[in-house]
Parts: structure tokens; C-alpha cells; sequence
């Protein structure tokens, strides 16, 4: 794209922002539309603050029940004991400089994790950690052990999610082109090199399941392990790739979202909890199928805080969805203003509650059933 075509276009994106903030906002491209059926609950969440942490993206209680443990910026894992925050894992031994809560720049070698399951056989913590690829801890926590760094010789450039099933852990790398702190680069330039992944601890062999994924995030097992879902955020679905029976290996859509999904987190009865990074309005679904368009957006003189903000209707807010085995939408539930909860990143229930992470605040959420 020449200088020309990028100053149209970014004129041409100022325009439309400026235009529709300047209209009433039932008439602004910007703002996503309702979603049918929404409870406007979440304003009653409690905040449980993480003092010194930024960015609290995945959330797991340990087979005992106790937690819930999460990960934030600055490569710590943390455990909630009640009334405060205690440090329980690391993913990196290289810690000396990293002293400050949001410091994108030394992510790499702070480690970033982000998706975390306890195997509640072993009580082993698996993690994905956006740089160092997935690494398990055990019970008593410390410096985690490297499982999964590369593939085929080629280092993991972006690990998410990760789920696990006995001798099985399936996990996602958002793009195999772009690193965490580039992911607006990802999201807004059509990358599509995210994949699914399998690892097999007893043979340490790596399969690729899904390939070509438009920014591959959160993993979850159905309940009788037939399949695994993976979410295709800037698709705005989710995928099913069939584990057993007769559509063994291959795939199909479970269920198209008004948003873009995150972490899929599976309740005891076999149902998934969706969190929605932010509802799909006219400009974001723009923004992310037109890759013209979503290079001009980053050559814009605004905050990476700005961008998400345009991108999310102009006020970021909590919403989640429950899903029933067959993809059916059974709940959804919101913060419609942002007054407690924004920019969730996923939803665990457990204890009668639903838990909720941030990975771009320094606050957990919790809303009682």
C-alpha cells in the first residue's frame, strides 16, 4: 500500500470516528449492537485487587479447590489465599529485571502465562506462556519445567491456551508470525497462521490438529472427551475438531459469536462459559476483515488502550456466555456500562460463582450465582 492509499484511508477512518461519536449513539457504527436476551447482572460482581499485578488473563483452582491461581504480566503465577495474593510459580529463571508489573518489552524473558489447567490426578499446574511455550509445575509450585518450546526445529512464537486430558495436552499458538505484545498486528493485518495443537507426554510427539486459524485462543474438552473446542477469536466462532467417533479428525463451526471470543472454560455439567474480549459492531468487523484497513488503523498516532477501546465500541464491558454440549447459547450476561467488570479475558464457575479474568486489568471478578 503506497503513502497515498494509507493517508486516504487513515483520513477516511478519522472521518467515520468523528462522524458517529458526533451522533446519538444507537446511530454509531462504533457501538455494537444488543444482544438479544442479555442480563445486565454483572454490575454486582465483587473485585478482588491485584495490588503490584497487571493482567490476570487465565484463572485455575487446584484439585483440592483451593485458588484460584492466575497468572499476570510479569511471568508470576499467583495463588489467592482468602485475604491476599501469594507468589506460587515462575515460568522463567531469568527474573533480575523484572521488577515492574507491565514492562511489554521484557516479556520474552519474564515469560507471559497466559492459559492454565491443573491435571487434578497429579496436581500439576500445565501453562501456557505466551514466549516459553507450555511448561508444567507441581503441586508446591517453583520454577516451571519447559515441556513444548518448538516445532518441527521452530520455536513457538505464540502459545495461548492449553487443556488437558490425561497423557494428552492440546494447546493453541495464536500466530506462528507474531509475538503477544505484536497481537493488534496479528488481529488487524489478516494473519492466519494460528493453529491447534496435541502433545503427547509419554511420546513427547507433537501433531498439529488444526492449522490456519484466524488468531487461535482458548481450548476446551467436552465432558465425555469426544472433542475439543478451539476459539477463533477474529473469526468470531468457535471450532469443534471431533476427537471420537465417526467425524474422528475432522472439524466443523460450533458456534458463531456477536464478538470476539477468548478463553472456553467447561462447569461441571458440561457446559461452556465464553468470554467475549468485545462485542462485533460494524467498524470492528471492518476492521478485521479488511486487512487494508487494519494496517491504516495501526499507523494511527493513538495508545494500543485507544485502539482496543475503537475497536470494542468506545466503552469496554464484561460479557459472557454460557453455551450448552451442542453449541446452543443458553446464557449471556453482562456489564453493559463497564461499571465493574471490562476487557474479560475468561470465566471459570466454580464454588456457586463465576470467576472472571482480565488480561489487560489488574483486577479479578466474582458473581455470585
Amino acid at each position: 500500500m503506497n503513502a497515498l492509499n494509507l493517508l486516504l484511508i487513515s483520513a477516511t477512518i478519522a472521518l467515520i470516528v468523528s462522524v458517529n461519536l458526533a451522533f446519538d449513539n444507537s446511530e454509531n457504527v462504533l457501538k455494537p449492537p444488543p444482544i438479544p436476551g442479555s442480563q445486565n447482572v454483572l454490575p454486582k460482581s465483587e473485585i478482588i485487587q491485584l495490588k503490584g499485578a497487571v493482567g490476570p488473563e487465565s484463572i485455575a483452582f487446584d484439585p483440592k479447590g483451593e485458588g484460584p491461581y492466575t497468572g499476570v504480566a510479569d511471568g508470576r503465577i499467583l495463588k489467592w489465599k482468602g485475604s491476599y495474593w501469594a507468589d506460587f510459580a515462575v515460568t522463567s529463571s531469568n527474573r533480575k529485571n523484572c521488577t515492574r508489573p507491565f514492562a511489554p518489552e521484557l516479556e520474552h524473558v519474564c515469560g507471559r502465562p497466559l492459559g492454565l489447567r491443573f491435571d487434578n490426578k497429579t496436581g500439576e499446574l500445565y501453562i501456557a506462556d505466551a514466549y516459553l511455550g507450555i511448561q508444567v509445575v507441581g503441586p508446591k509450585g517453583g520454577l516451571a519445567t519447559p515441556l513444548v518450546q518448538e516445532f518441527k526445529g521452530k520455536p513457538l512464537v505464540f502459545t495461548n491456551d492449553v487443556g488437558v486430558d490425561d497423557d494428552v495436552i492440546y494447546f493453541t499458538e495464536s500466530s506462528t508470525k507474531y509475538q503477544r505484545k505484536q497481537f493488534f498486528s496479528s488481529v488487524l493485518r489478516g494473519d492466519k497462521t494460528g493453529r491447534l495443537m496435541k502433545y503427547v507426554k509419554s511420546t513427547k510427539k507433537i501433531t498439529v490438529l488444526l492449522r490456519g486459524l484466524a488468531f487461535a485462543n482458548g481450548v476446551a474438552l467436552s465432558k465425555d472427551r469426544s472433542f475439543v473446542l478451539v476459539a477463533e477469536t477474529t473469526n468470531f466462532r468457535i471450532l469443534r475438531y471431533w476427537l471420537k467417533g465417526p467425524l474422528a479428525g475432522t472439524h466443523d463451526t460450533f458456534v458463531e459469536l456477536p464478538g470476539l471470543p477468548d478463553n472456553i472454560r467447561i462447569n461441571s455439567r458440561g457446559e461452556f462459559w465464553v468470554a467475549l474480549h468485545a462485542k462485533r459492531s460494524v467498524f470492528a468487523q471492518l476492521s478485521i476483515s479488511d486487512s487494508q484497513l487494519g494496517k491504516a488503523l495501526l499507523e494511527l498516532p493513538i495508545t494500543a488502550q485507544q485502539l482496543d477501546n475503537m475497536l470494542g465500541g468506545g466503552q469496554p464491558h464484561a460479557t459472557a456466555m454460557k453455551l450448552s454440549e451442542d453449541g446452543r447459547v443458553l446464557e449471556v450476561l453482562e456489564d453493559v456500562e463497564g461499571k465493574t467488570l471490562r476487557t474479560i479475558s475468561e470465566v471459570e464457575e466454580k464454588h456457586g460463582k463465576l470467576w472472571f479474568g482480565s488480561v489487560a486489568r489488574s483486577v479479578l471478578g466474582v458473581y455470585e450465582l
